[in-house]
């Protein structure tokens, strides 16, 4: 009972146990270094990432509503000045990715970044779009009825300063590509560093107990079509909005995992 109370804790689906090394040093930090530019913040069901560029710091994702300080220890923890953030980039508009970030741009003046097909949540503060289903099975249910529902249907709205597109790379690091990955939310967006052969790949899938389709999806046929798309790029390595990393072939396992149609 103590692995599925785990699972559920992170309010993500999961599959069979598989051994996965991370290359990551471990560590009691709520911030892990995943490469020479990129941290993962832990902030207990979800994670954001905080990148180092030449145009400052870039926060990807924002947590729940009232994670700000949470977040401001763990870019201490990181060795970095909460001060210096100054982008704010969403992989997406639901309530557990962008809950804290009004609160996060207000406090450090950070420019704000988001897909278009996302403005709708994020102008409104709106947890998710109507139609959102939880993915089949007694975990995913669970998760949802006791940790995702419960954490309310609104969040503080705020203005996105720039939308970003698929294909195109990010305003302050030209080495991140834009992949627009729709289906958990019509909005997402995964990154790209090219140069470090590593996906941040926010709600495409979870990694908990192994690669599994995110508890809510907008249409779980199209995240699956994204999910394969993503795997084509070329990446070793791969983070998650939940879970932890895939530190070897991670374009291949995600290609393997998801291309079998019998996955829930």
């Amino acid at each position: 009972m103590t692995v599925f109370r785990l699972a559920i804790l992170d309010g993500l689906t999961f599959s069979p146990i598989r051994k996965q090394r991370s290359a990551a040093k471990v560590s009691m930090s709520n911030a892990l270094q995943i490469s020479h530019h990129l941290w993962q913040l832990k902030m207990g069901m979800v994670n954001a990432y905080l990148l180092e560029t030449d145009d400052g710091l870039v926060l990807v994702d924002a947590g729940w509503p009232n994670k700000t300080e949470a977040i401001f220890k763990a870019v201490q923890e990181s060795g970095h000045n909460p001060a210096d953030i100054r982008h704010l980039v969403l992989t997406h508009g639901h309530i557990d990715h962008a809950g804290s970030a009004a609160e996060v741009r207000r406090r450090t003046g950070a420019r704000s970044y988001a897909h278009a097909a996302d403005l709708e949540l994020i102008n409104n503060g709106k947890a998710e779009r109507p139609g959102t289903t939880v993915t089949p099975g007694m975990i995913p249910a669970i998760a949802y009825l006791l940790f995702i529902k419960p954490g309310g249907t609104t969040y503080e709205s705020f203005a996105i300063d720039q939308t970003l597109k698929d294909g195109e790379t990010l305003p302050m690091a030209n080495d991140i590509e834009i992949i627009h990955s729709p289906g958990h939310c019509a909005g997402h967006i995964a990154l790209l560093l090219r140069q470090e052969g590593i996906l941040i790949a926010g709600d495409i899938c979870s990694n908990i107990m192994g690669l599994a389709y995110s508890v809510l999806n907008e249409d779980r046929a199209l995240a699956r079509e994204s999910l394969l798309r993503v795997a084509a790029h070329p990446f070793e390595r791969a983070v998650f909005g939940h879970g932890k990393l895939l530190d070897k072939r991670a374009n291949q396992l995600l290609e393997e995992r998801f291309s079998d149609t019998k996955v829930r």
